[in-house]
This record gives structure tokens, C-alpha cells and sequence, in this order.
């Protein structure tokens, strides 16, 4: 049987990190963005708002957790980050793993379309501290050269004003709230 964890917290925060200690296969729930010239994407303060669950394809990602549960393996888009689309497909296989780690900002969103698929997941949230989070975050987008450093600056401090409400998000959608190491030693049972 594979199990499933969906791990929710905020962007920067250690959940790809997580998924790759643990060894579970993961899936990226960044990759089901939709491209930036989709139509009606919704806009704040000039720009594409990222941060709002209207810019994803959820469908697409419980088609991915399915096919994963069922048939060990999914093809599922890669997303670039730098350049607001997609930018191929590539195949994830379970091979041998018990555990699929579907990690992004999404997750709180993704939890009712999963259980209304019928899977089983178990429901997670990285929660650790907003300033280690913001800096973890900036650090991260400035080497991956995600966006233009002003963008990051102004989107960074957004979201480290915004933490307590997803983590108060989180927990009310039925997450557990977990410190790195607590999650390492959950997911490593798998």
C-alpha cells in the first residue's frame, strides 16, 4: 500500500527538503501552475498573484496522486518557476518507495480534492519559525534566480506576514503541525 502525505507550510519552508531526507518519491505541487498567459489569472499589486489557488491545476494533481496510488507511476508537467510556464513532462515512478510526498503551497487546497477522489492521505504541516522561513526562502529564490530580486523582497515579506494565517489555515483543514525533525522521523518509517 502507498501512503501519501500531503505537506502543506509556507514557501521556502523545508518541504522538498524533507520529502528528499526521507526518501520518498515527491511530488511538486509547483509544477501544476498554469502558465502565466493563462486567462484570468488573478493579479495583485501588478503582477500575477502566485499565492492564490486560482493559478493552479488541481485536477491535474489528484490525476497525478491517483495514477501514482494505483499504477505506480505518473507523468506530470515540470514547471519553471523563472519563466511562469511549463516547460515539459517528466515520469515519476514509485519504484520500489511506500511513500509519495506531495509537497507544496497547494496542499491545504489539494486535501478535500484528494479525499473526494478517494485517497487516503495523511495530512502535514511543516511548521517552523517565519523569520528562519523568510530568510531559508530569500536565500533560496535569489540562487535559483526566480524572479527579479525587488519581486522577491516585496513577495518575501508577504508572505512572512502571512504565515500565521496559512499555518491557522492548515490546522483548521485538519493538518498536524510538525517540527522538521518530528516529520523526518514520521516520514522515514515509511
Amino acid at each position: 500500500m502507498t501512503r501519501v502525505v500531503l505537506l502543506a507550510g509556507p514557501s521556502g519552508g523545508g518541504k522538498s527538503r524533507l520529502a528528499h531526507v526521507t526518501g520518498a518519491l515527491p511530488l511538486r505541487l509547483d509544477d501544476f501552475y498554469l502558465d502565466a498567459d493563462h486567462p484570468d489569472l488573478p493579479r495583485a499589486h501588478g503582477i500575477v498573484d502566485w499565492d492564490d489557488p486560482a493559478t493552479w491545476d488541481a485536477s491535474g494533481a489528484v490525476a497525478a496522486l491517483t495514477a501514482l496510488v494505483h499504477e505506480g507511476r505518473a507523468l506530470v508537467p515540470s514547471y519553471s518557476i523563472a519563466e511562469s510556464r511549463r516547460v515539459g513532462m517528466h515520469e515519476l515512478t514509485l519504484d520500489g518507495r511506500g511513500l509519495v510526498v506531495a509537497e507544496g503551497i497547494f496542499a491545504i487546497e489539494l486535501l478535500p480534492h484528494a479525499r473526494a477522489a478517494g485517497l487516503q492521505v495523511e495530512p502535514v504541516y511543516l511548521d517552523r519559525s517565519r523569520w528562519l522561513v523568510g530568510l531559508l526562502r530569500l536565500r533560496r529564490d535569489l540562487a535559483q534566480r526566480r524572479k527579479p530580486p525587488l519581486v522577491l523582497l516585496r513577495r518575501g515579506w508577504a508572505l512572512l506576514c502571512a504565515q500565521p494565517g496559512l499555518k491557522r489555515r492548515a490546522l483548521a483543514a485538519g493538518f498536524r503541525p510538525m517540527r522538521m525533525q518530528t516529520a523526518v522521523r514520521l516520514l522515514g518509517r515509511a
